[in-house]
């Protein structure tokens, strides 16, 4: 993102971000129930769009509290480690992130919409290290490779569309939010 940004210009473009790492975290999820568990489709998420929040706001803190660590080298001999450090930064954060999600998603709704009971490292079903270890996979390629494409995608669309489709999604969002809540 530009440095000359006004402060809503930043905030459209985190959230068309937001929403592309929310609808990523959706399609993730789905395959995972659909393809890997074979269980069938279900909406995954907690609003009736296909996105999950906590994807999103994920994603835009791994963004926020790593960009900068990833691009710097921290070497032990001629071996650049930090992609490590990076990963085990994600590997928390992320872990943080589920573990609040669960107690939000509870204190609102009753309850939480994924449970690790059967997983052998795991905690009060909540988070598991296997979660954990994928998000932090996720994670290295939204740093080091989903990030720079969206950059160069959302550097290609005129104010005009990034207005519109900001307008659109946003929009969604909100309605989606509030018929969620009544």
């Amino acid at each position: 993102m530009a440095e000359n940004k006004t402060g809503f210009e930043r905030f459209q473009t985190g959230f068309l971000y937001f929403w592309v790492y929310a609808a990523l975290g959706w399609i993730y999820e789905v395959f995972l129930e659909v393809v890997v568990y074979r269980w069938g489709f279900s909406n995954r998420g907690f609003l009736f769009g296909p996105y999950l929040p906590v994807y999103g706001i994920g994603a835009l803190l791994i963004l926020g509290c790593l960009r900068g660590l990833s691009r710097r080298p921290l070497r032990v001999g001629r071996v650049n480690i930090m992609p490590v450090v990076v990963f085990a930064a994600v590997v928390v954060l992320t872990t943080v992130v589920e573990l609040i999600a669960s107690y939000l998603l509870e204190w609102t709704t009753g309850g939480w919409l994924w449970d690790y009971t059967r997983y052998t490292i795991q905690w009060q079903g909540r988070i598991c290290l296997s979660a954990s270890l994928r998000f932090g996979v996720g994670g290295m390629v939204i740093l080091y490779g989903l990030q720079p494409l969206l950059e160069k995608g959302m550097a290609r669309l005129s104010e005009k569309w990034r207005q519109i489709l900001f307008t659109v999604l946003f929009l969604l969002f909100v309605v989606d939010c509030i018929c969620r809540v009544l």
